[in-house]
């Protein structure tokens, strides 16, 4: 009997270790999540996305822009020291499938531009929001950020549009 009492101590520690275990994987499951979607991140209704740090923001396209592209082949981004307004276009992509132009989401003076991407434009497929992203642009107009949509918001936007 000592040793079933035992036995049954045991497993009821492990239980519990297993249970704090899997608790923990899941709240850092959650902030990696979180973290993934910044609110930060903002977006446009043309799916150029605008992540800011003080007054410089990077730009780059979304998830669902460069899918709908497909394998992106060439990518003709805007040069340092250009000045732009909000929506003005600003460079383009060409794809295997497609071309399309870029949008400046926001009014600014481009700071710089990822030649990684020039050189290598299927970085934009393989990692849109880190090693993909296009150009930083320097502010002039930081009022237009309450302009653009965040992540939930531009989420309703897209399922708006496939359910037309």
């Amino acid at each position: 009997m000592v040793l079933i009492n035992r036995v049954f101590s045991t497993l009821l520690k492990c239980q519990q270790f297993r249970q704090g275990v899997v608790s923990s994987l899941n709240i850092a499951r959650l902030s990696t999540t979180s973290t993934c979607f910044s609110a930060a991140k903002k977006f446009t209704d043309k799916h150029e996305w605008v992540v800011i740090d003080g007054k410089v923001g990077t730009v780059g396209i979304s998830h669902y822009a460069q899918d709908s592209l497909g394998d992106i082949v060439y990518a003709q981004l805007p040069d340092v020291g250009t000045d732009f307004s909000i929506m003005d276009e600003c460079g383009a992509l060409e794809s295997v499938k497609a071309a399309s132009e870029l949008y400046c989401p926001l009014s600014g003076k481009v700071t710089e531009k990822n030649t990684a991407v020039e050189n290598t434009p299927a970085l934009i497929n393989q990692s849109c929001y880190e090693k993909g992203w296009l150009f930083k642009l320097e502010l002039t107009k930081p009022e237009e950020l309450n302009g653009l949509m965040d992540e939930p918001a531009y989420e309703k936007f897209l399922k708006a549009q496939h359910e037309e």
